[in-house]
């Protein structure tokens, strides 16, 4: 709890006009002045004690909706005061302490509250909206609440209630439609099956087994095999693509080692690759989202399926960079197969990395690299070695980044 002086600019006044009247009083022999500045000083007292006894606050809660707010983007916070009193309180100020994450204008009145001469308890709900402006772990609280007496002689200043957990994603960012075909790409949003040959003749069968439908019979295999057999099931399933967030030290500044939101150009990368991760899942890709050491970030998301990209964002509030080996061992994770789109999300980038990058280009059916904060000569190495580049020094560049990287050998953004 916060000590300030107990009394109003009105009580300070009548302070001072009781003193003063005890001293005239003295000086002068004046009696009935005495009176008058006991009865002010009682008046005085009364206000006082009234503030500490006729009100109690049992309990603080917040609650926030969304629960997971987002940069760039307003939460409602409900603020849920029990007060417990004897007597009618009157009106005054409250404002929640709001941490530099955050931005709000937590302050207003805090309303009056009739007599409870049983004790219960009345709940007080205040509402107020809180953006996120730094992705990470934020706290709001304590909960502060100015009170004065009915007279407004009196005040008392509170501290109330512990700190409420605020989580603050980073944007998802609507980028255009992935570009690439399903040929170049190596995926298509349609239903692809495990059906061999083109048309009914030849299609694959199995023998029949309890439950088939009829209708599904199979009667020119039936009729080859002298057994009932029954046409194969289709299975449907998703393109994949792989989306690597380079959180090595050498790409970054020392900053973003330490907390979220201390390095702007790793929350341009952190929100690309959540960005990319969503393009491509409302695409209809399953995605793999890695490091460049080949660490899981999070568990692959279905293709259509925009839930989980709510949930990546929110996995992505406290990510850092990390100490140790950065894009230099991204070429290596593919050696010896290919595979779908690869999408590079990564901070500084400089010839020789791209030159350790390059490689990986052969083992892809879409690569692209979208860097922070790129030279102009190492994308131009990039985009010889067959790669498509795009450079975004903001987020603000980010969706034009993402349309120059889906045309091949484009110079990029913002350089």
């Amino acid at each position: 709890m916060r000590r300030v002086w107990p009394l109003t600019l009105r009580g300070t006044g009548a302070l001072a006009l009781c003193v003063a009247g005890f001293v005239v009083a003295h000086e002068a022999g004046l009696i009935e002045l005495v009176y008058f500045a006991a009865l002010l000083a009682a008046v005085l007292v009364l206000s006082v004690i009234s503030l500490w006894f006729t009100r109690r606050i049992d309990a603080v809660s917040r609650s926030l909706s969304p629960e997971v707010a987002t940069v760039g983007r307003e939460s409602v916070v409900t603020v849920r005061v029990g007060v417990r009193n004897a007597l009618p309180t009157s009106p005054g100020t409250w404002d929640d302490t709001v941490p530099a994450g955050l931005v709000a204008r937590a302050r207003g009145v805090f309303p009056a509250v009739g007599s409870a001469m049983r004790g219960g308890e009345r709940a007080v709900e205040l509402r107020y909206t809180v953006e996120g402006r730094i992705r990470g772990i934020h706290h709001l609280g304590p909960f502060g609440l100015t009170v004065t007496d009915p007279f407004g002689l009196a005040r008392r200043r509170m501290r109330l209630g512990g700190k409420t957990q605020v989580t603050v994603a980073p944007r998802v960012i609507e980028l255009p439609v992935f570009r690439g075909s399903s040929g170049e790409t190596g995926g298509t949003r349609e239903t692809a099956s495990t059906q061999l040959g083109q048309g009914a003749d030849n299609l694959v069968a199995r023998p029949y087994a309890p439950g088939d439908s009829m209708r599904r019979i199979h009667w020119r295999a039936t009729a080859h095999r002298d057994t009932l057999m029954v046409r194969q099931e289709e299975e449907e399933t998703s393109p994949e693509a792989t989306v690597i967030l380079d959180r090595g030290a050498a790409q970054w500044s020392p900053e973003a080692l330490r907390a979220p939101g201390a390095d702007d150009s790793f929350e341009t990368a952190v929100a690309a690759a959540v960005a990319i991760v969503a393009r491509l899942v409302r695409d209809g890709y399953t995605v793999e989202v890695l490091d460049t050491d080949g660490a899981a970030l999070a568990e692959p998301v279905p293709g259509g399926d925009l839930h989980e990209i709510d949930a990546l964002a929110t996995q992505f509030a406290t990510l850092t960079a990390r100490r140790g080996d950065g894009i230099a061992r991204t070429a290596g994770m593919f050696a010896g197969h290919q595979t779908g789109p690869v999408i590079v999300v990564t901070g500084r980038l400089r010839v020789e990395d791209a030159l350790a990058l390059a490689p990986l280009a052969h083992h892809s059916s879409m690569p692209v690299v979208i860097a922070a904060a790129p030279s102009s000569d190492a994308l131009a190495r990039l985009r010889d070695r067959g790669w498509h580049t795009g450079a975004a020094f903001s987020e603000a560049e980010l969706g034009d980044a993402w349309e120059t990287a889906m045309e091949r050998g484009a110079t990029h953004v913002g350089g």
